[in-house]
């Protein structure tokens, strides 16, 4: 069965202050949804936007919003992310001594729920999640900035997950964030990622329309093979 490809431009990357023009841009050239990296600079070395910008995009925009909270405590901020607009909340396995708990409030708040594991993380530490999760987020940089390197250790973990989620019966999607470009997509895709976070590679030339086209259809091309 070919992957179901969606791209999910990050506005870690974007123009804030053209932000609604820059989200219109990548619209055109084919985007998903959106991704908002909430950073709260303590479980990331990186302070980055709250509640009032996600409301404000959810304005903005008639795309998904895909929010990954990379904060300490995301236990407090489930039910406010979600009433401004989130429509799918990821957040991470390092931070959640209750993680089921937690998946399970994502969801009865009615948003996507996404977990999501480092580039040091096991993907073990998901195992008894598995069944339950609407999607997994690989992180193929540390997070925290964005325009890092793609770890080629990565590729492994996708399909280390990819196998994981099977055995537990789970068709859910695998996202991955870090370093996704026209050089790493196709191997991303083939590993079994179908949900494609990518920040610098779109917004960085300037021209994030036209990145955003050509950045899908390489990730097409490589699903369909």
């Amino acid at each position: 069965m070919t992957p179901t490809i969606r791209l999910a431009p990050s506005i870690l990357s974007a123009n804030f202050a053209t932000l609604g023009a820059d989200i219109d841009a990548v619209t055109r050239g084919g985007a998903d949804q959106i991704h908002v990296d909430v950073m709260d600079g303590h479980f990331v070395p990186n302070i980055t936007i709250g509640v009032p910008v996600v409301k404000s995009l959810r304005k903005a925009t008639t795309l998904p919003l895909d929010v990954h909270l990379m904060i300490t405590d995301p236990d407090l901020y489930l039910e406010p992310f979600i009433d401004a607009g989130a429509d799918m909340l990821s957040v991470h396995v390092e931070v959640l001594p209750h993680l089921h708990r937690t998946v399970t409030q994502i969801k009865k708040l009615g948003a996507k729920a996404g977990v999501v594991i480092n580039p040091s993380t096991p993907v073990q530490s998901l195992e008894d999640i598995a069944a339950l999760v609407d999607y997994v987020l690989v992180m193929s940089v540390n997070p925290g900035f964005g325009g890092q390197v793609f770890i080629p250790h990565s590729i492994e973990k996708i399909q280390r997950v990819r196998a994981m989620l099977d055995r537990a019966g789970n068709a859910a999607p695998i996202e991955v964030d870090g370093g996704v470009d026209l050089t790493t997509v196709e191997q991303v895709v083939r590993a079994g990622a179908e949900w494609l976070v990518a920040g610098n590679a779109i917004f960085g030339g300037g021209q994030p329309e036209q990145a955003a086209r050509a950045l899908k259809d390489k990730a097409l091309s490589a699903a369909r093979r």
